[in-house]
């Protein structure tokens, strides 16, 4: 499924791509949902349409390398942000 052009964002997940637009490297899900009190079924639904992009990848977090997963904004989701939807 990709992103509807006259699918009105709601306040959530617009304020989402916003976040991920402001960061070029994107955001941790994990991150997502405990800082920012995101749901992951939202996140997932922004995947899934299109308006994001979820990759796995190992960091290196205190000597230890952890698999995470990478939220990013993609050119739609970019696009649906700059419209005049509300």
């Amino acid at each position: 499924m990709r992103a509807n052009p006259r699918r009105r964002l709601n306040p959530m997940r617009r304020r989402a791509l916003e976040l991920f637009a402001s960061r070029p490297n994107g955001l941790t899900k994990k991150l997502l949902v405990r800082a920012h009190t995101f749901d992951t079924d939202m996140i997932a639904g922004l995947v899934r349409t299109g308006l994001a992009t979820a990759e796995r990848e190992s960091v290196n977090a205190r000597g230890k390398t952890i698999e995470v997963i990478r939220v990013r904004i993609t050119d739609a989701g970019r696009r649906a942000i700059e419209s005049n939807l509300p």
